[in-house]
């Protein structure tokens, strides 16, 4: 099984990284390009768009390569290239808000009918203690479906931020899958971590082709749905406490953006410059600075779901504790940096 765990992740990462300059001819051609119209961006040239296409096949044709097909992956894999599809129109034109929206509870949807759903949430430290859904394991399920994938999708910010954060994400759930011995799901997230990889060196900067709608939401997405699955289906209080740690970077980010959006009465879904990879860039760290800060925040966190999946309880928590300390610290960089120069001026 240690074989295919290998075979899986570098048959991804060869077919990603073969794949992507394939997809940035075809985004030339289509014209999904993103071109700075705003200061909220922060490349100055135009770069193409679509890259998500090479992450989607390495991650479909490795699993159909190592997998055999079952219910709960058709499920996966016909929710994902809706999404994928979706994501090409957005990235030629972007579409509307509603209509994304619309698609992604639709691939919830797809997801819940092939047998995915969130059944409980187990008690953290208490074990054999659950909360039981019911009727609403349906709406719970289709409310962290549709989060997960548009908190990846809100940090695709900076050049391989999102891909470097899906990466380290599902080898942290790849490695909790394989502890709890569910090697099926540890195949389909190292799959991702591979896809993910391949298409980092293109996409970290200076980026020569970004991942766009299309590989943000599908690894949003594919990441969401097999935290259900996955990681940590019946594993008492894994099922709750991990897939919030590995995913921990994006979910505290949009989480603080929504808090920050309505606390200051602005729509919740109106994009601003407050994330905190836009706060570390605007205290002077640069782009590559930033994007290592945040990956090592994000394996931080995925190395403390590691401890707790082994019962290391404590662990889980120092590391936890050490994870939380280097977010604060970078927050109070930001406003140092920005004191240092209003003191200046």
């Amino acid at each position: 099984m240690v074989n295919q765990y290998y075979l899986v992740f570098f048959i991804a990462l060869i077919i990603s990284l073969s794949l992507t300059p394939v997809a940035k001819r075809l985004a030339y051609r289509l014209g999904a390009i993103d071109v700075p119209k705003d200061d909220r961006r922060v490349h100055k040239n135009p770069i193409p768009r679509m890259g998500g296409l090479a992450i989607y096949a390495g991650v479909v044709i490795s699993v159909l390569v190592i997998l055999p097909i079952d219910r709960e992956m058709i499920g996966m894999l016909l929710g994902g290239t809706i999404i994928v599809i979706m994501g090409i129109f957005d990235d030629i034109k972007p579409l509307s808000a509603k209509t994304k929206l619309a698609v992604q509870i639709l691939c919830a949807g797809i997801l819940v009918y092939f047998g995915l759903r969130i059944g409980k949430f187990n008690i953290p430290f208490m074990e054999g203690k659950a909360i039981y859904l019911g009727i609403f394991s349906i709406p719970v399920t289709i409310f962290w479906i549709v989060g997960i994938t548009n908190t990846l999708n809100l940090i695709d910010g900076l050049d391989g931020l999102a891909a470097g954060v899906a990466t380290i994400a599902a080898l942290s759930l790849a490695y909790v899958a394989h502890v709890v011995e569910r090697p099926e799901t540890a195949i389909m997230t190292l799959a991702i971590a591979g896809a993910a990889s391949g298409f980092l060196p293109y996409n970290f900067n200076p980026a020569k082709i970004f991942m766009g709608d299309t590989g943000s939401l599908f690894l949003g997405f594919m990441l969401a749905a097999i935290s259900i699955d996955g990681a940590v289906k019946g594993a008492t209080a894994l099922a709750t406490v991990v897939p919030v740690l590995a995913l921990g970077v994006p979910i505290f980010d949009t989480t603080f953006a929504i808090c920050r959006r309505a606390l200051n009465g602005r729509p919740i879904m109106e994009p601003d410059k407050g994330h905190l990879h836009h706060r570390l860039l605007s205290a002077g760290m640069g782009q590559k600075r930033t994007v290592l800060i945040l990956y090592s925040v994000s394996a931080t966190l995925g190395l403390s779901a590691a401890f707790y999946s082994n019962s290391k309880v404590l662990d889980s928590m120092l590391v936890l504790l050490l994870a939380s300390a280097m977010m604060y610290i970078s927050i109070n960089a930001v406003d140092f940096q920005k004191q240092k120069r209003s003191e200046k001026e």
